[in-house]
């Protein structure tokens, strides 16, 4: 019988790393540990905060230049440049319809269940303090003054503030310009594509400290404000989270289902960014990983440079559904009646002020304080009420945000008729069905 050799060149299919190496899976134990420091020592849990601002500033340094090389590289590379305009057409009708219909969502929601209801407090008993320099902030924000903020003083300025909007202005206008300048400037596409493969290679290697930035930033969450301080103010914070709940399955989910994919499977997919979104409070630090996926789907790489920045701005959904039912929160809490007309005043200006006060501190509750100041028989003191819990109601808002856009970058890919669905569908069940088969 013939012996049967065995090359040892021979290359043995690739084996996926044990669960414990993945990124999803470390920043959970993150969380969980910090979770427990911050209810057994509080105190040095509160000390951990270095430590979560420290990963949402490495992350936050590295998301202008993302922005600037993928739409940079993606405009110059395309050959029809009017893509660009209808995409960004495109993606704002989307934004428009979709946050409107949050804002809506959560006015309806607040009606229904009366998170306020029952605690009768008296504003002059409050102190507006707190609430004052969002107040006055709010007070500086207009349309006119968010238009003109769009264009940086220079264009280093832009980079320096790392204010988004300012850096797609920017990006769009180099990436048109080379692309305009033809073959003059292929030797400058060459590069900015090898600096974008740089610029990522350095997101790769700071995502790695991801489950320490979401460590340190839970457990300040937790150790400052600990669990107890949920109590009197849980019935808000069960209503925005289950709203929210029902409006990313049911909501983003028919959409999903027109534009052809499984919302369970695609929050699937992002599993990595909702855990380290909801740990930090923040949408931004997810930010280049979920460009490279939604890329790595078979979005374009202009389509996803355009529409991800641009949505972060105009398209932040879990804020609106935020907005409205604070709003009416804030009223019936202090047994302000509202009309239908006050409440459709209060929808249609948030629909600006939701933007307006994008890139902001705080942006979320500068727009809702901004939003308020419009009905004046709503005691703006009142936020105060929901300040102290603000951090857990922005993870909330952080998430859904980030999984809107997502979303409506392959609706717009959809539209442009540039995803193959079957092969979007495969890779997402693909995905499940590794982790399940690791598992």
């Amino acid at each position: 019988m013939p012996l049967t050799t065995v090359d040892p060149e021979a290359k043995l299919p690739a084996r996926k790393p044990p669960f414990y190496m993945g990124l999803s899976f470390q920043v959970l134990v993150g969380v969980a540990i910090a979770i427990i420091l911050g209810y057994v020592r509080p105190a040095t849990a509160v000390a951990m905060k270095p430590l979560g601002d420290g990963f949402i500033r490495l992350i936050t340094m590295i998301i202008s230049l993302v922005i600037f090389c993928t739409l940079v590289t993606g405009i110059a590379g395309m050959e029809d440049i009017k893509k660009v305009g209808r995409v960004g057409g495109k993606a704002l009708l989307y934004f428009e319809v979709v946050s409107t219909l949050a804002l809506l969502f959560g006015l309806v929601v607040g009606n229904l269940t009366h998170p306020g209801s029952g605690f009768n407090i008296d504003p002059a008993t409050l102190d507006g303090g707190a609430v004052a320099q969002y107040a006055g902030q709010a007070k500086a924000q207009s349309v006119a003054d968010f238009l003109a903020h769009i264009i940086p003083n220079t264009i280093i300025d832009a980079f320096a503030k790392g204010d988004i909007l300012q850096v797609l202005l920017v990006s769009l206008l180099f990436g048109f310009a080379i692309s305009m300048a033809g073959r003059h400037c292929k030797p400058l596409i060459a590069l900015l594509d090898g600096f974008t493969h740089a610029v990522f290679g350095v997101v790769s290697i700071l995502m790695r400290f991801a489950p320490i930035g979401a460590f340190g930033a839970m457990a300040f969450t937790i150790g400052k404000y600990g669990l107890a301080s949920l109590g009197p103010l849980a019935k808000l914070i069960a209503v925005l989270y289950l709203t929210a709940g029902v409006f990313v399955f049911v909501i983003l989910g028919g959409i999903a289902y027109v534009a052809g994919f499984d919302i369970v499977r695609f929050l699937w997919f992002l599993r990595e960014e909702i855990i380290l979104v909801l740990a930090t409070s923040s949408s931004e630090p997810a930010l280049p990983s979920l460009m490279t996926k939604l890329e790595k789907l078979g979005c374009s790489k202009t389509l996803v440079g355009l529409v991800v920045p641009t949505g972060y701005t105009f398209n932040a959904d879990g804020t609106s559904l935020y907005m409205t039912m604070a709003a009416l929160f804030v009223a019936q809490a202090t047994n302000t009646h509202l009309t239908l007309l006050q409440q459709f005043t209060i929808l249609g200006v948030a629909l600006l002020t939701s933007k307006g006060a994008s890139g902001v501190q705080g942006a979320a509750f500068i727009a809702l304080v901004a939003t308020m100041m419009v009905i004046p028989t709503i005691p703006v003191a009142g936020m105060a009420l929901i300040l102290g819990i603000d951090r857990f109601l922005s993870m909330c808002r952080a998430v859904v945000n980030m999984i809107g856009n997502a979303v409506a970058t392959l609706v717009v890919a959809r539209w442009e008729k540039e995803l193959d669905q079957g092969a979007l569908k495969h890779h997402l069940r693909g995905e499940m069905e590794m982790e399940r088969r690791a598992g």
